[in-house]
């Protein structure tokens, strides 16, 4: 099963990360690859190690190299897109592996808005994922393409959130 999380709201990566519980609570086995989350360390990132968790069953993979010409990002363009083109030469080479219960792609559409790789490549990846299996892909604006080989769809709409009031990123609640 192909599930999708979008939308401006907060909670994308959120929802993937209590499904990824939700696996790890039945005994299988969940990998994240992070499309363009960078190399700080979030609470999640301590989620494993803190409760005993195996690397071998619960692991998130940071492969991005960072937010993307913002935020005073010194990196070029073309090294964020090696950095994507890795990532889902990762997720191809795990997908077959047959490894993991659960792959997430966080950040998979941003990387698509951002031109760090082609639509149809993405597709192509992720449309023939073994239905025994659950994978899910989220980020901001997500193409309707993405949205058709989902079989499930959900959109996070902000409503209210104190980043529009000037106030930074809170631990526990965004990292």
């Amino acid at each position: 099963m192909i599930l999708l999380f979008t939308g401006n709201g907060k909670g994308k990566t959120t929802a993937s990360l209590g499904q990824m519980i939700r696996v790890l609570g039945r005994d299988k086995t969940a990998l994240m690859i992070q499309f363009i989350k960078g190399p700080w360390i979030s609470g999640e990132d301590e989620f494993a190690s803190a409760y005993g968790i195996a690397k071998d069953r619960f692991e998130i993979r940071k492969m991005g190299l960072g937010f993307v010409g913002i935020l005073g990002d010194p990196l070029p363009i073309e090294k964020h897109k090696e950095a994507a083109r890795d990532a889902l030469t990762t997720f191809i080479e795990e997908k077959n592996s047959g490894k993991w219960h659960l792959i997430v792609l966080d950040e998979i559409s941003v990387a698509l808005s951002l031109g760090l790789l082609a639509l149809d490549e993405v597709v192509n990846a992720v449309k023939d994922y073994p239905d025994s299996r659950i994978l899910v892909l989220t980020g901001r604006g997500a193409p309707q393409e993405l949205i058709d080989v989902a079989d499930l769809a959900t959109e996070m709409r902000e409503i209210k959130h104190p980043f529009n009031e000037g106030k930074p990123g809170q631990v526990m609640v965004e990292f």
